[in-house]
Order: C-alpha cells, then structure tokens, then sequence
C-alpha cells in the first residue's frame, strides 16, 4: 500500500474534523501548533500572547471546518488564519514596539532557527530577525524558517509569487548585513585569544 502524503493525510483528518471527530482534531492541532507558534512567536515576540494566537487559530479552524475548500492545501488555510489573527495582534499595538530579544530569554531554543552558528549567534539572529519590517519578515519566516514552498508562501500571504521571491531576498540581504559585523567580531575574537592557555 503507497505511502499517505502530508497533503492526503490533512484531508484525512480535516473530513473526520467536519464530521465532528475530535480526535481527528487534537491529532489536527498537534501536527500544525508548534509551526504556527515558531511563526506567530517570532512575529509577536511574545512566547505568552502566540500561544494565545494559536488557540485562537484552532478555534476558527474548528469553527469555520465547513467552510474548507478541498481544492486547496490545508497548512495554507490555517497558516492564513494564523497570520491575520497575528496582524490584528500587532494593529492592536498602539505603537510600533521595538522588539528586544530580552522577551525571548529562556524559550531561545523554542524559537531558534535550527543553523549551525556559534553558541552567541541564535540570539543575535533572532534579534535580526524581530528587527525586519513585518512584511520581510513574515515571507522569510514561512519560505526559510518553516521551509513552506514560494507558491504556498503566496497563498497565506495573499501576494504575487514574484512579491514573495522579492522580499525573501530583501529580507536575506538585511540579515545578512545585520549579521555581518557580529560573525566578523566573533571570527576575530575566536582568533584571538588573550592569554596563552597556560597561564589562566
């Protein structure tokens, strides 16, 4: 018997969620919180109100399940949902916050790009990161954190695939000129060590 794909798999379950199963539902839930709160976390930088986000995402998911259109791919469908309650979330803000990777102390690991970087690195990335403007910053998290294809990252986004490709790379160029300075200064200090090993 063939393997079930991903996609086979959502429809699978998202059938039995329409016909009321809540265990389809709770296995619904557990395939798709921890990708939504990467995303919606990074994008709240707030562990406590993405949390609140992704509940409220499965609420909706749940409530509008007949609603769902088969022809299309169901993470879109419920990343959609996520990142609209998500941007009402940051409407809400008065003010544009500026972002501070102090609010992730202790969840670093949760929110961690998974890149092979020196021990200091993830923390300035993350901080890179909150710092892109949303729009960049919320095409980079789906195509480079999440790894969601362009076209998909189009369909949550609501935006040309030409758009999506474009500010991915906007958003790549700008961390990698946030990044430059502090990889060059821990090149340079790991080259250079202070005193010699003997006598410290």
């Amino acid at each position: 018997m063939a393997k079930e794909s991903e996609k086979d798999k959502d429809f699978r379950l998202m059938r039995a969620v329409q016909n009321g199963d809540m265990v389809a539902f709770n296995e619904l839930v557990d395939r798709y919180k921890d990708r939504l709160l990467n995303v919606i976390g990074r994008m709240l930088s707030s562990r406590e109100e993405a949390e609140d986000v992704v509940q409220e995402t499965f609420v909706r998911v749940y409530q509008h399940r007949q609603s769902f259109n088969f022809k299309h791919c169901l993470s879109t469908w419920i990343y959609t949902i996520g990142l609209n309650l998500a941007r009402n979330e940051l409407r809400k803000r008065k003010k544009f916050r500026h972002y501070d990777i102090t609010e992730m102390q202790g969840n670093e690991a949760e929110f961690a790009v998974e890149m092979k970087l020196p021990t200091r690195l993830p923390e300035v990335l993350n901080s890179a990161i909150n710092g892109l403007p949303e729009k960049y910053r919320t095409a980079f998290l789906l195509r480079d954190v999440q790894e969601l294809p362009y076209e998909e990252v189009a369909k949550v986004l609501n935006v040309p695939l030409g758009t999506v490709k474009s500010r991915v790379n906007r958003a790549r160029m700008m961390l990698r000129e946030k990044l430059k300075p502090r990889v060059e200064e821990y090149n340079a200090l790991s080259k250079n060590t202070l005193l010699p090993v003997s006598l410290l």
